[in-house]
Parts: structure tokens; C-alpha cells; sequence
């Protein structure tokens, strides 16, 4: 019998300038060493983009970037600030959007769709997400398509416990205790601004990350903050956000649920020992981005939980 094959994907790379390159250099590297340890493996398309490909080609969307794009399974953007990302959404059939805030004590998602007509997917896969974490959907929402499409998917998803809030509830209680949140779904109206009082409401270190998704998961991925040019080339920018976007695209793009909360726990392990980029501390000297990387590899098989299951005969 003939070994089975291992699942390739394709990533387009977005670098971008400023910390941009050195922020996908990392990624790259626990992409690498995340998808060797669940059993898939990544081809990462480097392409020209934003201020690097105006200087090289003389435009920030170059005809090889935007095919890079369409024909991969996901891209992943070091900036979601970057205006040339825009052409890249309007080619893209995106549908929904999800911002995932992980902080001290609170690890949170926001789920909403893009446009009316996405309503019951948004809603579905809000209810998938909240069945692969503690099966708790907070609800933000009063129309009548939205109730239906809330009891559609509870009817399919069984175990979820549902709590509905109006919008200004669901605002002051994510001021109040981001940690009593954990799954999010708010209509298109509220999604934004729901995410943005989520990556906020967190005192102290916190890293924010995004995507934007189609039906059939292909999407965009990246870190909230911009390109940090002033930091570029020093080897001290935080790649903690960056890595979070690559395990939002391992878990909601690639399907690979797994391997992203490898990577997930391993960013947050690091920083809860103490490793920290000079921007987390207040005195003395921080980590490098690279001795920042270095401990984060390590700590990867520590940070695995579904060992039991590995190498298990079918």
C-alpha cells in the first residue's frame, strides 16, 4: 500500500516594506517547523508588493502578484494597513470577516459578515468556531434574517450555548471583562466596531489579527498594525501579531485547526515567560525578533495537545 499524501498548500506572501520582511521571515519559519509537526506541508509564494513592488516594478499590484494571489489557498499580508491590500479583497469573492484579540487571561473572536446577502455563512461559521473552542457564541444582532439564520445553525450545531446582547451591551462588557468573551457573531452593522472595542479593551500586551474569507475559506490574512518603517532592519519589531494572522490562516483558511493552536498556545506561552520585544518592556533590554523566534520553536511541541491522536494506525 502506497504511503498516503501529505496535504500541500499554497500561500501567496505579502511582505511588503518596513518591518514587513522580516515579519514574514519569521512566519515562514514556524510555518514550517508548525505544518512538519501536524503532517501538511506549505509553499509559500514570495511576490512583490505595496512599497517594495513600486520601487521594483513601479506598481504596488503587479499583474505576477494579483495571479499569486487568485491561484493561492490563502494570502498572507504583514500589513493589513497597506492601501495596494485593497486591490487584492476586490478580486477575491470575500464574504466574512474574523478578528481574533488574544491577550493576558482573554482570547476572543469576532465574527461578521461582509455584506447582507453572507448573513447564514457568517453565522455558521461562527457557530464551527465556537464547536473547536469552548461552545460559547455571544450574539449581536435584532433582525429577523438574523434570527433565522442563528436558529438554523443551532439546529446543525448542537452543544453551542447561545447568549444574545444588543450592541450596547455587548460594548460595555467587552470594556468591562474582555475575558467573559470568547466566540463573537454581530451583523454587518456592528462587526467592525464590535472587533475594534475587543482589540482595545485589554490593558497591557494584547496581539490583534484578521481575515476576510470567502465560502470556501480562501481569504486574507494579517496583523492589525501598519509597516513600522522607523524599526525596520533593527531585528526588534514584535512578530507576535504576525504570528497570530498565520495561525488564523492555518485554523480558518487551511482548515488545519490543529496546527494553529499550536502556534497560537506557543506565541502566548512565550510571552507569559517573559520573552518580550523592547516594545513589551518598560526597563532594561528586550528579546530580538529573532531570539524572540528562537525560544517560540522551541517551545512548539510543548505547546502541541493533540500528541495522543498523532501516529495513531487507521
Amino acid at each position: 500500500m502506497s504511503p498516503l499524501r501529505k496535504k500541500r498548500y499554497a500561500v501567496a506572501c505579502l511582505s511588503g516594506d518596513g518591518i514587513g520582511p522580516e515579519m514574514t521571515a519569521e512566519a515562514s519559519r514556524a510555518l514550517a517547523e508548525v505544518s512538519r509537526m501536524h503532517g501538511f506541508a506549505v509553499e509559500e509564494l514570495h511576490v512583490p508588493f505595496g512599497g517594495d513592488a513600486v520601487r521594483r516594478f513601479g506598481h504596488p499590484l503587479p499583474p505576477a502578484t494579483r495571479a499569486a494571489c487568485l491561484a493561492a489557498d490563502a494570502v498572507l499580508v504583514a500589513s493589513t494597513r497597506e492601501p495596494a491590500l485593497e486591490g487584492v479583497k476586490a478580486e477575491l469573492d470575500l464574504r466574512w470577516r474574523i478578528t481574533r484579540v488574544c491577550a493576558r487571561g482573554s482570547e476572543l473572536a469576532v465574527v461578521s459578515p461582509l455584506g447582507d446577502d453572507a448573513t447564514e455563512l457568517a453565522v455558521d461559521r461562527a457557530f464551527r468556531l465556537a464547536l473547536s473552542r469552548r461552545a460559547r457564541l455571544t450574539s449581536v444582532g435584532g433582525t429577523p434574517r438574523w434570527h433565522a439564520a442563528l436558529a438554523s445553525s443551532a439546529e446543525r450545531c448542537e452543544g453551542v450555548l447561545v447568549e444574545r446582547r444588543d450592541f450596547e451591551a455587548a460594548v460595555a462588557g467587552l470594556l468591562r471583562d474582555p475575558a467573559g468573551f470568547d466566540a463573537v457573531v454581530a451583523e454587518q452593522a456592528f462587526g467592525e466596531a464590535l472587533a475594534t472595542t475587543a482589540a482595545y479593551a485589554h490593558d497591557g500586551t494584547r496581539m490583534v489579527a484578521s481575515g476576510r474569507l470567502g465560502a470556501d475559506g480562501k481569504g486574507v490574512f494579517g496583523p492589525t498594525h501598519g509597516s513600522a518603517p522607523q524599526l525596520a532592519g533593527q531585528g526588534v519589531a514584535n512578530p507576535s501579531a504576525m504570528l497570530l494572522a498565520a495561525a488564523l490562516m492555518l485554523g480558518e483558511g487551511l482548515g488545519e485547526r490543529s496546527a494553529a493552536r499550536t502556534l497560537e498556545r506557543a506565541v502566548v506561552e512565550t510571552l507569559g515567560n517573559g520573552v518580550r520585544t523592547p516594545d513589551l518592556v518598560s526597563s532594561g533590554a528586550g528579546a530580538t525578533t529573532r531570539e524572540f523566534m528562537d525560544t517560540l520553536l522551541a517551545s512548539l511541541p510543548s505547546a502541541r495537545l493533540d500528541t495522543e491522536f498523532a501516529g495513531v494506525a487507521a
